[in-house]
């Protein structure tokens, strides 16, 4: 089981970021789905060091944003040499950041990180005021309240959902949801006994490296071949209407 997110402090962020960017064939997963719906013009919200953007750093624009400055720090480093990809230390919440629609955006991204943020709606809200109609925002957010445990709370999240809540929060924000599924049915039984019996603050690198590299090929093959009915993961592909 992979988890969701990382630690909001910066240092922990950056550190924990590197250690989980061995999970090779977990983030490629990840990527595989949300690269996609993108368009050629992406904000990244919480784009941490870079872990996603160097899966779309093809794209006409990349502007990553995060509250964190040391993992700004460490995203401008490994992207100086494109100048299409820009990083700002930037809050979804801050008015600098509608600004963000001078640049023509035509796709959102935000993986794993809409559960750090209190005011998630109005953070949905922002995503659709920098986009033009028809535009996209992608989004991968932990799934189950009945999941939440030490790890989530340890994380800083706010919440956990399912695709029902997580349509209605998008909904009220100005978006259609035309792709909202689950994702990592193996990483739910996982997330559980962590939270409910093991009762862990944080996974060990032991359960990260053997569920990248024996589960996720696997789970990969059968998930884009039925999509399960439950996950650790909700995935979510939303149009602003």
């Amino acid at each position: 089981m992979i988890p969701s997110e990382v630690s909001t402090t910066s240092d922990y962020t950056v550190r924990d970021q590197q250690r989980m960017s061995r999970a090779v064939n977990y983030f490629e997963w990840q990527a595989r789905l949300a690269m996609a719906p993108l368009g050629r013009r992406i904000v990244e919200v919480g784009c941490g060091i870079g872990n996603f953007t160097r899966m779309i750093a093809d794209r006409d624009l990349v502007i990553g944003v995060d509250i964190e400055p040391a993992c700004i720090t460490e995203h401008r480093k490994r992207f100086a040499e494109y100048p299409h990809v820009k990083s700002h230390v930037l809050d979804a919440m801050d008015p600098a950041f509608l600004q963000l629609k001078d640049e023509e955006p035509d796709s959102v991204v935000c993986l794993n990180v809409l559960e750090h943020i209190e005011d998630d709606l109005g953070t949905l809200r922002a995503f659709a005021s920098i986009l033009p109609r028809g535009g996209k925002a992608v989004l991968m957010v932990p799934a189950f309240m009945s999941l939440y445990g030490p790890i989530d709370k340890h994380l800083g999240h706010y919440r956990r959902y399912t695709t029902k809540s997580f349509a209605q929060t998008a909904r009220a924000a100005g978006f259609a949801t035309p792709v909202l599924r689950y994702m990592n049915a193996v990483g739910f039984f996982g997330w559980w006994a962590n939270a409910k019996v093991l009762k862990r603050e944080e996974q060990s690198e032991g359960q990260i490296e053997f569920f990248d590299r024996k589960v996720v090929p696997i789970l990969e093959k059968l998930e884009n071949a039925m999509t399960p009915p439950f996950g650790q993961s909700v995935f979510a592909v939303l149009e602003k209407r």
